[in-house]
């Protein structure tokens, strides 16, 4: 029988070194076309990532994945809010014609944000702009905006082709807050805004596509909405989906894979599949397409699959065996989803050549996360729950489990339950530790990059008297550390 082992489980041996964790690059692969500089993606789980999860995700440098339990309509509006947050060149910008009327530029402004709206014909020839400080509200509700535009000939404007370096110097020099940029024949092409450059310095490690648009994953079933929900999300600019089930190793996963590389619409986007815990479901996967694999079958601390039904792999074994799945086939990442609790363990993943790590209840009980924020016993919680529990099931996750077809929530078998974890703060503060904590293990093995500690990292087994070596031990604790708690 083989032993299988999980994070507890192991440590990294210290190695000479001359690395100060202020040298390391955290940079690595989250799928075969996508790198991120922190190797850390937020899970597609109801409690944990909407749209306000995924662009802090993507602003400190991973990425976010929504998560399913949401109509098509939605989930594609959820991305539509990440990859309109931050941008370069704004392509097919929200625009007014002149005789549209000023109640029509409000509503933009209350339910998109856009408070500088350009002004176009019907050939799309840019005519002018319009701003919140050309009317007075309600005042001005039934005038045309061409009565209160800022016309053209007024404007400073860009022609194509230009960069975006170009097009942030103009609006630095001229004091701009939106630049528009034409083609040759007055066409609008596209919009730059001051906030966006500001943005821009602000986060340099921002995960960014090819436009300087945030980055967004989208969690997918294996069920009869596969390809509608695919496209409607590929529509909104998604730039990895996710095929998200409980036992990645099964015939629907690997023909969803197939269909989404041979469908137009998605056949250009990564699609990453999961959850496995053994070489043959990962060889398999990589076969039929995917372009990354998670692994994790049952390690999360809200899932009771192992319990339930008596299947699973410790996380670091589980990580082992996609190893020698993946083989040679190095251009395909491995993404280590749950299990863990401490930065340690995001460390040990990545010295096993986990390419990143997935994170759940780490990031639930931040202000970002959709879960609920609950006050008890004179302390903030959030709460998390797995997409296996009977609440998330009625929402929608129940072909997750291979339960599509019952009707009566009294006949779910869950695999996950509800509860609460801390609150936690922004999530950059948390992420902020994490990667510190990986940062710091690096020095102490002497790598600096995560390719390097794949390659030099030696770990050990350890005794339980080791594990209880490892958490502070005959003291008791008056003041809590922000990167350690021990529940």
């Amino acid at each position: 029988m083989q032993e299988a082992l999980t994070f507890d489980d192991i440590l990294l041996t210290p190695r000479y070194s001359n690395i100060l964790p202020s040298d390391v690059n955290t940079e690595s692969k989250f799928t075969r076309n996508i790198s991120i500089k922190i190797p850390i993606i937020s899970s597609p789980m109801d409690t944990v990532t909407e749209h306000q999860m995924a662009i802090a995700m993507a602003l400190e440098g991973g990425i976010g994945i929504i998560h399913r339990n949401l109509p098509i309509e939605r989930q594609a509006e959820e991305v539509r809010l990440v990859k309109r947050f931050e941008n370069g060149f704004i392509k097919n910008p929200v625009t007014v014609s002149p005789d549209d009327v000023v109640d029509t530029v409000h509503r933009i402004a209350e339910e998109n944000g856009y408070k500088k709206v350009p002004v176009i014909d019907k050939k799309g020839i840019l005519l002018g702009i319009v701003t919140e400080l050309y009317y007075i509200w309600p005042e001005d509700k039934s005038k045309k905006v061409r009565s209160i535009m800022k016309p053209v000939k007024n404007l400073v404007l860009a022609r194509e082709p230009i960069n975006l370096s170009k097009a942030n110097k103009i609006i630095k020099n001229e004091k701009l807050s939106v630049l528009c940029v034409t083609d040759r024949s007055g066409k609008l092409r596209s919009i730059v805004t001051r906030k966006d450059l500001e943005k821009n310095q602000d986060y340099p490690l921002a995960t960014k596509d090819k436009d300087k648009r945030l980055r967004v994953g989208v969690a997918l079933g294996t069920g009869n909405d596969l390809l509608d929900r695919a496209r409607a999300v590929a529509g909104k600019g998604a730039d990895v989906l996710v095929i998200d089930t409980a036992h990645g190793h099964s015939k629907n996963v690997i023909e969803a894979i197939k269909i989404l590389k041979k469908d137009n619409l998605t056949k250009q986007i990564d699609v990453v599949a999961g959850n496995v815990a053994t070489k043959e479901a990962v060889r398999d996967l990589i076969k039929a397409g995917a372009d990354a694999v998670k692994i994790g079958i049952g390690p999360g601390s809200i899932c009771t699959t192992r319990i339930v039904t008596g299947v699973g792999a410790p996380q670091i074994t589980a990580i082992m065996e996609a190893v020698k799945g993946r083989g040679k086939n190095t251009q395909v990442p491995l993404i280590a989803d749950g299990g863990i609790k401490y930065s340690g363990d995001i460390v040990k993943a990545l010295a096993m050549k986990a390419n990143a790590v997935m994170l759940g209840g780490l990031l639930a009980g931040t202000e970002e996360s959709p879960g609920e924020t609950l006050l008890a016993g004179g302390k903030m919680y959030k709460a998390y729950r797995g997409m296996g529990s009977l609440g998330a099931m009625e929402k929608g996750s129940k072909d997750r489990y291979g339960q599509a077809g019952i009707k009566d929530s009294g006949k779910f078998v869950p695999e996950g339950i509800e509860g609460r974890t801390l609150y936690r703060g922004p999530v950059c503060k948390t992420l902020y530790q994490l990667v510190g904590g990986l940062k710091s293990g690096m020095g102490y093995l002497g790598v600096k990059t995560i390719k390097q500690l794949q390659q030099k990292a030696c770990p050990v087994k350890i005794t339980s008297s080791g594990k209880v070596e490892n958490h502070p031990h005959d003291v008791t604790i008056t003041k809590e550390a922000p990167n350690y708690q021990n529940n």
